[in-house]
């Protein structure tokens, strides 16, 4: 596995670039967002407190960047169709989007999940993705090197007792942008995951009440990783990159040995 050292190394400035952010208004979306806009792009902010929205548009707009607020519920499916309808009016394309917002859901027996509460997390963690390729695909195609990036977690692989409804959506979301993976690769697209590990998010303090935050690592130290995911400089596809391990992992080659990726 060659060739991280050499991308890397190339510019990861991402001006005169467009790239949409869901779950913006606070933790990993909102670090990512304000990195974003700092390496140059003008970011598309979607979440649905409008009032957090404007104090992320107020922390870029001091950064001297730019930002469209977009507030959203990311289960309005119909919202997310009007949204790629109306960054290809504005724009033509969309050179990037960062698939960021989720939810827990009940931590709770696989036998006592209620229905609705099961599928509002498929809904927000899976289905929501899928209306997003669907909605942004032909934008994705439209730029020189469009960048999709997917927010895992480490549950889909661990199958703990009592996460059943995260880690199965989480599993599924996999299989939904390593699949979109292998249906562009001849295109300029690149699809990638992360798995960010245990930071100090709401949804980790709701996970594990009991945690001393002070040990985790924060949402701001990730997000350099993803603009430089998100940046043109990056080629690889159809992989997940682990940030606790620091190494891009290649799902379709088991055998496969793992790379860490350079020091900053």
């Amino acid at each position: 596995m060659t060739g991280l050292t050499a991308d890397f190394a190339s510019d990861t400035s991402l001006t005169g670039r467009v790239v949409l952010v869901t779950g913006a208004s606070r933790g990993i979306g909102r670090a990512a967002a304000l990195a974003l806009a700092k390496a140059g792009a003008h970011v598309v902010a979607l979440a649905r407190t409008v009032g957090a929205l404007e104090e992320l548009d107020d922390a870029i707009k001091a950064e001297g960047g730019s930002a469209t607020l977009v507030p959203a519920d990311i289960k309005d499916f119909d919202a997310l169709d009007r949204l790629g309808a109306g960054i290809f009016e504005r724009w033509g394309k969309l050179d990037g989007v960062l698939a960021n917002a989720g939810i827990l859901g009940t931590m709770t027996p696989l036998a006592h999940h209620e229905p609705k509460r099961w599928d509002e997390v498929m809904a927000v963690n899976l289905t929501a993705n899928w209306r997003l390729i669907r909605s942004l695909d032909p934008l994705l195609r439209a730029s020189d090197a469009g960048r999709a990036v997917f927010i895992t977690s480490g549950a889909a692989h661990k199958y703990r007792a009592f996460w059943g409804s995260y880690a199965v959506s989480k599993a599924a979301l996999e299989a939904l942008a390593l699949t979109y993976a292998s249906e562009t690769q001849t295109t300029p697209i690149r699809v990638s995951l992360v798995n960010p590990g245990p930071l100090r998010t709401r949804m980790r303090a709701t996970a594990m009440p009991g945690e001393d935050p002070s040990i985790l690592r924060t949402p701001e130290e990730l997000a350099p990783q993803l603009v430089r995911m998100l940046s043109p400089s990056w080629t690889q596809t159809g992989v997940i990159y682990d940030f606790p391990q620091d190494k891009v992992l290649w799902p379709s080659a088991p055998s496969s040995t793992p790379t860490s990726l350079p020091a900053e």
